[in-house]
């Protein structure tokens, strides 16, 4: 893990945040900068930069985050209504930390398209 990675200290509960799902592959917790009435990031444990530094070899991880996702909406009540989700790279992206995240938004009609 880098030692200045945010995220990596969140995952290992070095800097507190309000969890709403944990297991043994990824933390999801809410936005400390929420752009919709829900927005929840999911993060893997172990650090990636992002979706385009992902290998082979993180296949079911990937897979996992998107189930994880899935779990998060249900949980969060807004599967009915509807929700997106975002994975950002690069500067132009507006990706702030480098730590792959996936955004869960909902709870407000979405427009396209985005940004």
């Amino acid at each position: 893990m880098p030692a200045d990675c945010l995220f990596c200290k969140i995952a290992s509960g070095e800097i507190p945040s309000t969890i709403v799902y944990e297991d043994e592959q990824c933390v999801a917790f809410r936005d400390i900068n929420p752009q919709a009435p829900t927005h929840i990031l999911v993060i893997p444990r172990r650090h990636i930069a992002g979706v385009a530094e992902a290998e082979a070899g993180d296949k079911a991880l990937l897979g996992h985050l998107l189930l994880v996702v899935a779990q998060v909406a249900r949980d969060e009540g807004i599967v009915d209504s509807g929700y997106r989700t975002v994975i950002n790279w690069g500067r132009d992206s507006g990706m702030e930390v480098p730590h792959l995240h996936l955004h869960v938004l909902g709870g407000r009609a979405m427009s396209w398209p985005p940004g």
